[in-house]
């Protein structure tokens, strides 16, 4: 089997997956999108994907992602920044990644909207917000509580546009529970931001709970291009 034939079948899978998800939800397969996470793979694999018909790639490290962008630049793909961003790198991100999916705090805002304004459109916003208990040694993403004021400063920026939210179920936790509890605080935030409604959630594992609670899109890296390979 080719590489082709593998990441096409495992595509047909996942694709498959999220069709009957949608299904025994009572909904459209056309309201989920997918972003292929392509992080630690090669642009070849990238390029295969593309000719599968995948138009959202996602990486989570800033130089691997800056060097992927750019070596792909010709596919006219849609990159999504998923990873943790540090406020020294975000404007950099900004100049390549058409949606950064992981800003927690209002100090990332500046830096993205410097980099933004070298581009030709506005950069697409998802705030990553915590499901994680407070004090979780793992917890990542911003409070609910401060959501609000996270979610007004984006707008405010004018290179960047407020489009949802991410979120990760926290490990140990049934993601029912934590897509719920999401679902809830997405409500809120359209409520205020009509124009915010993606919500970005559910992996390989779990793509099928996040679409039950209203997920408009799901990530998904090893069940289309299989386990990671080891870093070199």
């Amino acid at each position: 089997m080719t590489r082709a034939d593998e990441l096409g079948a495992n595509l047909l899978a996942v694709r498959r997956r999220i069709a009957d998800a949608c299904e025994t939800a009572g909904r459209s397969p056309d309201e989920v999108s997918l972003t292929v996470v392509t992080k630690f793979f090669p642009a070849s694999d990238v390029r295969i994907l593309t000719e599968l018909g995948v138009s959202d790639v996602g990486e989570n490290r800033h130089q691997e992602a800056a060097a992927k962008a750019a070596e792909c630049a010709d596919l006219g793909l849609r990159w999504h920044f998923i990873g943790g961003l540090q406020s020294n790198k975000a404007a950099a991100v900004a100049t390549y990644a058409d949606v950064v999916e992981s800003v927690d705090r209002t100090k990332l805002v500046a830096g993205l909207q410097r980099g933004a304004h070298e581009r030709s459109h506005p950069v697409d916003i998802l705030l990553q917000v915590s499901l994680d208990p407070p004090g979780a040694e793992h917890r990542s993403g911003v409070d609910p509580g401060d959501l609000s004021a996270l979610a007004s400063a984006v707008e405010q920026a004018g290179a960047l546009r407020l489009r949802g939210l991410m979120a990760v179920a926290p490990l140990g936790e049934q993601p029912d529970s934590a897509f719920a509890r999401l679902a809830e605080i997405h409500a809120e935030l359209v409520s205020a931001h009509p124009s915010a409604t993606e919500l970005s959630a559910g992996m390989s594992g779990d793509l099928e709970s996040a679409i039950r609670h209203g997920a408009t899109r799901v990530r998904v890296g090893s069940a289309v291009l299989g386990p990671r390979p080891a870093l070199q």
